[in-house]
């Protein structure tokens, strides 16, 4: 599938040889199986197995696939680059002798000069179930994601008869402003979902997000099977380990989802006009594109 152009950070990163900002969020936390590409080039560079967590900001690995990678010594002559034997992208650094695995080797990569390309076979499509604030917002996102083929405004949490939004807005009808998506894993993984989740919201706010307050706008994960569950938890596990707060997202097993009325469905794409559109929503779609230009839909 096409990916999005490289955006200004990637290209002066993979050009001009920058680094980005440790703890970026992207791919630190996650464990799906699969192999990282050039994103310049798309070029396997290395397989999900050899990645570990060195606790120092960026994706690590202690292995590459054969030939994938070219070294260079640095100018100053103290440290050895490593760059993408295909297209000559500037990736990162390699270092030895920390004893941090048993290989003893360490790549250090910027995220952004990385995809993901998932090892799923599976051509049935999934469904994952998440809240964080008004479901306006997160719809919006994550229908601009590759490998995402539907997006659903509901509500989840509470029964049938108080599955409407005049109720919902009371805060005590026990249901939580959600999306329902449908995903292809053999685009994009669970766990990339989690990433951009997670990543997309506050989830150390408790019943908030922004100015929408309320026990309908709890951070949540509804989870879809005994997988899922475990994915999720130990995603949020690592991600404490560098949150400061505590994470308040619940990651409760599915419960039943009921769709939001009609005109609460693709609403940000049929009033991106508005006021409230403009003010919260166009600022996080474009926060969304410039960090994770790999996973968005190019015609969007």
């Amino acid at each position: 599938m096409a990916k999005a152009p490289l955006t200004a950070t990637e290209q002066q990163i993979l050009a001009e040889k920058a680094t980005e900002h440790p703890f970026s969020g992207r791919f630190l936390y996650m464990n799906s199986p699969g192999s990282y590409h050039c994103r310049r080039c798309d070029a396997p560079l290395y397989q999900a197995d050899s990645k570990f967590d060195a606790g120092c900001g960026w994706p690590s690995f202690d292995d590459e696939i054969d030939g994938a990678i070219r070294r260079n010594v640095d100018a100053d002559g103290r440290r050895t680059e490593i760059v993408c034997s295909h297209c000559n992208g500037h990736l990162g650094h390699v270092f030895a002798g920390e004893q941090l695995t048993p290989k003893n080797l360490r790549h250090c990569v910027n995220a952004q000069a990385l995809q993901f390309s998932p090892a799923s076979q599976e051509s049935t499509e999934q469904v994952a179930l998440f809240g964080g604030g008004c479901f306006w917002c997160l719809e919006a996102l994550f229908q601009r994601i590759n490998g995402v083929t539907e997006v659903v405004s509901g509500y989840c949490g509470g029964d049938a008869e108080q599955a409407n939004y005049a109720a919902v807005c009371r805060g005590n009808s026990g249901h939580i402003e959600v999306i329902q998506l449908r995903f292809d894993p053999r685009v994009i993984a669970y766990q990339q979902l989690l990433e951009l989740f997670y990543d997309c919201h506050d989830p150390t706010s408790v019943d908030q997000q922004g100015a929408d307050k309320g026990s309908q706008y709890r951070s949540v994960i509804f989870t879809q099977d005994a997988q899922q569950q475990q994915q999720a938890q130990q995603y949020q596990q690592a991600l404490q380990q560098h949150t400061p707060q505590p994470i308040v997202t619940q990651i409760i097993a599915a419960k039943p989802f009921y769709a939001a009325e009609s005109q609460h469905q693709n609403y940000f794409n049929d009033h991106a006009e508005q006021p409230y559109c403009q003010w919260n929503i166009a600022p996080k779609i474009e926060a969304l594109a410039n960090k994770y230009a790999d996973r968005i839909k190019p015609s969007d």
